[in-house]
Formats: structure tokens, sequence, C-alpha cells
């Protein structure tokens, strides 16, 4: 029914068994102590091994860069080696794992910085509340970075990707989407700087550049992509030419010649922000020729539909990974997929609940036979 999406795709040095691949999906497990994975972890991961491509949940490079309860990290020798297991354990089921790295930028709440305001390109402050282990906390206005904080943050992310890489991973993504620290340098909103990180296009995607420069200079090209959102306003980022931004970001891409690039192209109930505005990935198209993975709101037909007409390589589901473990098994056997995901304390609460308890076909078919 969905031959398609079930071909191989070679995306530099890696190649997926399946076009199907599980999207990042913040869903704060690494409590106890916190920013350290666990087992419970690793469980998750192994359950969706069969997708082409497992895409992490959001991992922080540094204290500064993460602002999310019981959210996992990778700057920490501790952190790298209870990311060791989980990693061997998708590698057993024959599956691929890439890490993706994030900092939060202005999203980062003082609560985790001992109360000092958090970096972003400039002093702008996010629309909203931070999710805190106090409860929710009105976001603060930001520091604006300086070149040595640039010089440190790029740094972090370089010792980030060599602990992704000792963890065992098969690649690493940078997290330049959803309104967070890279997409924050990207777009005019928020970016209102007059220096060499300011004002033109190319000179907002200088960071992109240098950090994905720095990933690469651990891992290769062949092993690096990208995440990006150039759909409309992102937690208070926006940009008023999306075309010539994003048209910028991805002859960045394609001159680093990164192994993939993944955009978010919500659709009408998508999680973040306005989704009213066109879609920019046929300009991706134009200016990147390497693998492109669309994501967010697709079902398994509009995924087959995508890949086939060329529009995109692969598929990044993210919430339908969440209830179904072996959602590649189902597409492939037209089965419906378990529709149990929107329970807010099941998506973020540090509990095995609506994490690792959801059934596989299989499970459900062998229970719906001993109940017949």
């Amino acid at each position: 029914m969905h031959d398609t999406l079930f071909q191989p795709l070679k995306m530099g040095a890696l190649t997926a068994k399946n076009r199907i691949f599980m999207a990042p999906l913040t869903r704060g497990r690494a409590a106890d102590p916190m920013f350290t994975p666990n087992a419970m972890m690793g469980t998750y991961y192994r359950q969706r091994a069969g997708a082409g491509m497992i895409l992490t949940e959001a991992t922080g490079i540094s204290v500064e860069g993460l602002g999310w309860p019981s959210a996992p990290g990778i700057w920490s020798d501790e952190q790298t080696e209870a990311w060791k297991p989980i990693v061997e354990g998708v590698h057993e089921e024959g599956g691929l794992i890439t890490m993706q790295l994030w900092h939060m930028g202005r999203i980062v709440h003082p609560y985790f910085l001992d109360g000092k305001a958090p970096l972003s390109a400039s002093a702008t402050k996010a629309p909203g509340e931070a999710h805190t282990p106090i409860g929710k906390q009105a976001y603060v206005e930001a520091r604006a970075a300086t070149l040595d904080d640039i010089k440190r943050t790029i740094d972090d992310y370089h010792l980030a990707a060599e602990n992704a890489k000792k963890a065992g991973f098969d690649a690493v993504q940078l997290h330049g989407a959803n309104g967070y620290f890279i997409d924050q340098f990207l777009r005019d909103k928020t970016n209102l700087r007059d220096d060499e990180y300011g004002g033109s296009p190319e000179n907002r995607t200088r960071l992109m550049r240098e950090v994905l420069e720095a990933l690469i200079d651990v891992w290769g090209s062949d092993r690096v992509g990208i995440r990006l959102s150039p759909n409309g306003d992102s937690q208070g980022t926006d940009d008023s030419n999306p075309q010539a931004t994003f048209g910028a970001a991805a002859k960045v891409c394609n001159d680093l010649g990164l192994a993939f690039v993944e955009l978010r192209q919500p659709g009408p109930d998508g999680t973040f922000g306005q989704t009213d505005v066109p879609q920019q990935d046929p300009l991706f198209r134009e200016h990147y020729t390497g693998p492109l993975i669309l994501n967010s709101d697709y079902s398994a037909q509009e995924a087959e539909d995508d890949v086939s007409s060329g529009r995109c390589d692969a598929v990044s589901f993210g919430r339908p990974y969440i209830s179904n473990p072996d959602l590649e098994k189902r597409i492939a056997a037209g089965a419906d997929f378990n529709p149990n995901v929107n329970v807010p304390k099941s998506w973020y609460f540090p509990i095995a609940e609506g994490y690792i308890d959801y059934p596989t076909l299989e499970e459900e078919q062998q229970q719906a036979a001993a109940a017949g």
C-alpha cells in the first residue's frame, strides 16, 4: 500500500531502511538526577527502533542552553555514559539514531540559570510562560550575546558533538527550529543586531553556518543534519521575509553538503504558532539538493504521496510515534494508529505511564484474539 515509504534512503554516510522517521519529541523523562538519561528512556527508544531513523528528543548542549524540566543533556561525562546503552539498544534492534543538539536561547527561564538572564541574539523577551519544576513562570528579557558568548557557545556545540560521538550515535542534527537559539539568530524579529551576525539574511545565517561547521569538524558533513521551521511565528520568533532568510539558510546547507535537512511543515493543528503561511519546501528544493525530510501532521497516505511525488525524501512522524512504538509496521499493514496521544500528563511527566506502555500491533492482535 505504501511501497515508496519502505525503500531505503541514502543520506550522506547513513542508509535508512525505510522513509518513516521518528521526529524529535521532548518527553521529560531524564529525571533523578536532572538532565541525565536513564533506563526507561532506553526502553522507549529501543521500542521505536523500526523507524528508518530516530531523531532523539532535543538534548541540551550546556547548562546555559537547557531550560526544560527533566530534558536530557549531553555536556557531561555522566550524561554521555548514560546515553551509551540507549544507543546500543537501538543498534541491537537494527535501527539508526541521531542526536538532536539543542540550545533554547531566550526560552530558558532564569530558574535554570541561578537567576541569570538567558542568552539570545538580542535583548528580546519571548511571549507566554516557561515550564519550570515550580510551575509556569513568565519569560524574562534575554541578554544579547557578545562575540565572546557566541564563540563560547560554538565551543559548547563542539563538545556536545564530541560527546554524542563518544556515546555511539550515528549522526547529529542541529536544532535550528521552533524559536530556539539558532532560530532566534536566523529571523529578524528576534535578531536586531547590527554586527556581522545581524542585518542581512546572509549575516543572520552566520551563526548557523559556524555551528554546523563545528559539528562537521567532529562528524564530517555526511553525518550532520539540521532541523528548520520556515513557516510563520514560533514562540514569538518570526521573519519579515522568510523567502530571503530561508533561501539563504538553504544555500548554507547545500554549500556545507549536509547529510539531510528536516523541515517542520505544520498543518492546521500544528503545535507551534501560525500555519496560514506558504510552505517553504519548494524553496529548499531550489537551493538544497540533498535529502529533504518533512515533518508534522502527516497521515500515512500523505507521507506516501509526498515521497512518491518527490516533494520530499522521507517524512518524520512525531506524536503518532508516542502511542505507536511500531508505527512503521502499522503503516505497512494498513492498520489503524493507536490514538491515545493527546494526554499532556503522559507527554511530559517523568513516569512510565504513557511512555513505554503502549501496545504494538502484534500485542493488540493477541489481546483481541484472547478476548474473542
